[in-house]
């Protein structure tokens, strides 16, 4: 069976730029439509290149450079001295994808076939970086915000990447946030592929998905939540002010405690390379941040910058004892 991938590129800044959001047409009986947005990190202009001193730059943002010491105001994370930062290599990107059987059915079998390629070159082989510690981070959650999974497709021999979908009674192979996932409900999901192709700039696509079978119940969210609580493991965010303001740097503190006591952060195993990774998605207009926290004094440090005002929805991931712990927030911008 075979799927026709309708790609439209939009160039523009940034990982965690804005992103249009457009819905997914339907299948017939022998293909399947899915909609994606690629969002290809443009680099800064020449006059930002190197010009007798160093460029430091973000790993994540590469159009985001400064000085050694410097952190993005976009992650958090800290520049990285770079000399080809900003230089762009003229290549459009595009995450072909395919999905067996052309459309998904919740509680069902399937599979999802990535394969990275270049924009009016078919056939072209696209090398993919790793990337704290792998070379695709597929985001996956629901229209409404209230599904989230954070996933790895495999490299095949073929040159794809692929990932299983599992029926409604089998178990993760390995457990959950590794290379499988399963969708209980039907409806309408966004999935986020975050990639680096060798000699290019980060990327990032969303591919707009709808799901076979019974469809959720769609959430509201309107009131903040900056606690969670996943087994006996209590996250809260206090945000500097006690609010977040849009267009300004917000640092955000993350307190964690274990059974009811605060926990070091820095005592956490380390996952993907990181203490902990989160991910912040807009309500309104879908946009996508990814933000990495750094530890400071046993506690989360985070640094980030809300472009639009609004509701968002957040989720945290950090490993104690071998098992990742997912904390959900709701985050109001003013």
């Amino acid at each position: 069976m075979r799927t026709n991938i309708k790609t439209a590129i939009v160039l523009t800044v940034a990982i965690t730029s804005s992103v249009l959001f457009t819905s997914c047409t339907s299948a017939d009986k022998a293909e399947s439509t899915t909609e994606t947005t690629a969002i290809n990190a443009a680099g800064t202009t020449d006059a930002d290149a190197h010009s007798g001193t160093h460029t430091y730059a973000c790993p994540m943002h590469p159009e985001v450079t400064g000085k050694e010491g410097d952190m993005c105001p976009k992650c958090g994370m800290k520049l990285e001295h770079n000399d080809n930062a900003g230089k762009s290599n003229g290549k459009a990107y595009v995450m072909n994808v395919k999905t067996t059987p052309a459309t998904i059915e919740a509680g069902k079998a399937g599979l999802f076939s990535f394969t990275p390629g270049v924009k009016d070159k078919e056939g072209e082989l696209v090398p993919l970086d790793l990337h704290h510690e792998r070379k695709i981070h597929l985001i996956v959650v629901s229209k409404d915000l209230s599904y989230f999974e954070h996933i790895h497709p495999d490299y095949q021999a073929s040159g794809t990447y692929d990932l299983a979908v599992l029926p409604a009674n089998k178990a993760y192979t390995a457990g959950a946030n590794k290379n499988e996932t399963h969708f209980a409900k039907g409806g309408e999901y966004i999935l986020f592929a975050d990639y680096t192709p060798t000699g290019g700039t980060p990327q990032l696509e969303k591919i707009n998905l709808t799901v076979g079978g019974t469809p959720y119940k769609p959430v509201t969210y309107s009131s903040p939540k900056l606690s969670s609580t996943v087994d006996n493991y209590t996250l809260e965010l206090v945000p500097e002010g006690n609010q977040f303001e849009v267009g300004k740097l917000a640092h955000i503190e993350g307190v964690l405690k274990k059974d009811g006591k605060v926990m070091d952060a820095a005592t956490l195993e380390n996952y993907l390379g990181a203490k902990a990774h989160m991910v912040v998605v807009g309500i309104d207009d879908k946009n996508y941040l990814h933000v990495h926290p750094e530890v400071v004094n046993g506690k989360f440090d985070l640094h980030t910058t809300f472009e639009k005002a609004g509701i968002y929805r957040g989720w945290v991931q950090f490993q104690d004892g071998g098992k990742i712990r997912t904390m959900d927030y709701v985050i109001a911008v003013k």
